[in-house]
């Protein structure tokens, strides 16, 4: 989004408002936790969380895969919002380049995005890193929709999660979805 400010007699003068935000310490801020939690959750998982995934037993272990899987995509999904606003206030995209990009990032509507019924056996260290996750997935939502570029998800995205997943990776690749 963009807004106006006088400048004297030069007439009017544009700010980017999307721009401005991506060189701020807030933006900074967003990113670097973003980032860390990233880090964090892919640690955990590669490490303690495999050892305690070990430990459950069904249905348990089907909601921690679950779990585990949505946590990874939601992170990925944060990461490349993250990635894209980083670029633009670098100069690596365009704000045109960027807004295209934007449109293969799909952010969930608030609340659509809740655990489990099976959530409460969870590792709590896995626990922990969801409800951090969704803080930020929020956090990054009330951002998009500031900056200009919030999305409807389509009802299929909120109806069945994986089949989508498995359409854009269909897409990324160039295949025919079965």
């Amino acid at each position: 989004m963009a807004g106006k400010s006088r400048s004297g007699d030069r007439g009017s003068v544009t700010v980017s408002f999307g721009a401005k935000f991506a060189q701020s310490d807030q933006f900074r801020n967003v990113f670097r936790e973003g980032m860390a939690l990233v880090e964090a959750a892919a640690n955990y998982l590669d490490g303690d969380g495999r050892k305690e995934a070990r430990k459950l037993r069904p249905p348990h272990s089907l909601a921690y895969a679950t779990e585990s899987m949505r946590l990874t995509t939601r992170l990925m999904q944060l990461a490349s919002w993250l990635l894209i606003r980083r670029a633009v206030s670098e100069g690596e995209l365009t704000l045109e380049q960027a807004i295209e990009e934007q449109r293969k990032i799909k952010l969930p509507v608030k609340g659509c995005d809740q655990p489990s019924r099976e959530a409460n056996a969870l590792p709590p260290r896995l626990k922990a890193l969801i409800e951090q996750s969704i803080k930020l997935q929020e956090r990054v939502i009330r951002l998009d929709q500031m900056l200009g570029f919030e999305q409807a998800p389509a009802t299929e995205d909120i109806d069945n999660p994986l089949q989508t997943q498995l359409s854009r990776l269909h897409a990324a690749f160039g295949t025919k979805a079965d």
